[in-house]
């Protein structure tokens, strides 16, 4: 089978070439799904006996000069394989979407996480920063559906939008994308996230103030040191409201707009709760009415108009679009970044 061997660092990592003769047998294994387990155990079995010193994590088997499988040794043993007899849970599964007009529509689940993803991932991702978001989109579509039969096009985790919509938005660039959202999804078919068994809920946002946030509520949310994400270009925002405009949005009357005060504040300088004239708002409420890209808010009041300095964007729970991408470029795998920013999960497939 495997007649030669070479060690190769790519600049980031060691990366181990196995050659091997093109027989019948094994030509039917490589583009076989069900198979994959057994050419990862003869490939480690080929180490082990001919005491190849390599510690690294990716092998490349090689056919004529072509690479023609890639197998990543450390992550085949993160991802527990769920056996499943009668249901289908690739790309072609059947998923329920209620749209926002009211409209429930059949698609198969690769066309709703083509959706999800163009609609709610940052640009410019790298692809296996694509494929982390894809596992946990996918875990949402998994949950809905077995709770409740049914996913709401517009839900406080993931937005779907067809991939069709951004035709227009994205034109040249259309089929580029489509391909890269396309092989994100074809790379990690039926991988999903469960903590105790239970799927879990996406927790994601664009970037946070240098450390995710725990909570009580879901116990495989914890806080996590984020520090890339000082170098987000959506780190910090500036908004200026005029107490005319506030008024009418928080419904106070104009002239007690200024008489604002923080109440409560959770860990990493976040509101939980404010005060504005007699009203008590909390924190996300706070920040939704006035459209702020956090919790993390500081004011400065002016004679005629407050500012809002706010750090990071999004409910900064769970997983960091901007420094997962930044973990991606250090070359982590999806697997990485999913247990970095989810420590306590586990990552299953069903096969």
């Amino acid at each position: 089978m495997f007649y030669r061997y070479e060690i190769k660092n790519n600049g980031k990592e060691d990366i181990l070439y196995l050659y091997l003769t093109m027989t019948y047998e094994f030509s039917k294994e490589l583009g076989s799904k069900e198979n994959h387990k057994e050419i990862t155990k003869r490939t480690k079995h080929f180490i082990k006996n001919n005491s190849i010193d390599f510690k690294g994590d990716k092998v490349y088997l090689v056919i004529d000069g072509i690479v023609v499988k890639t197998i990543e040794l450390k992550h085949e043993e993160e991802i527990e394989q769920l056996e499943m007899n009668n249901t289908e849970y690739g790309n072609n599964y059947l998923v329920t979407v209620k749209l926002d007009n009211g409209i429930t529509t059949e698609i198969t689940l690769k066309e709703y996480l083509l959706g999800v993803l163009s609609t709610n991932a940052i640009s410019n991702l790298e692809l296996t920063t694509l494929k982390s978001l894809c596992v946990l989109y996918r875990t949402y579509a998994y949950k809905m559906m077995k709770e409740n039969q049914l996913i709401d096009a517009s839900n406080p985790y993931q937005l779907y939008k067809p991939i069709s919509y951004y035709k227009m938005i994205w034109l040249n660039d259309y089929q580029e994308t489509y391909n890269k959202l396309e092989k994100a999804i074809n790379d990690t078919e039926c991988q999903f996230v469960c903590y105790h068994d239970e799927y879990i809920l996406p927790f994601i946002h664009i970037t946070n103030n240098g450390k995710t946030e725990s909570s009580r509520d879901y116990p495989y949310l914890d806080s996590r040191t984020s520090l890339w994400d000082y170098a987000s270009p959506y780190y910090l925002e500036i908004k200026d409201y005029d107490y005319e405009d506030m008024s009418k949005i928080l419904k106070i009357e104009k002239k007690k707009v200024k008489d604002i005060s923080i109440l409560d504040v959770r860990e990493k300088n976040h509101i939980e709760r404010i005060k504005v004239g007699d009203s008590i708002f909390h924190g996300n409420e706070f920040r939704n009415l006035l459209s702020l890209r956090s919790t993390d808010i500081n004011m400065i009041i002016n004679p005629t108009f407050i500012r809002f300095i706010t750090k990071g964007w999004g409910n900064n729970l769970g997983l960091s679009q901007f420094g997962a991408n930044e973990i991606a470029k250090a070359g982590c795998s999806h697997i990485d970044i999913i247990k970095y920013y989810f420590p306590k999960v586990n990552i299953k497939k069903y096969v």
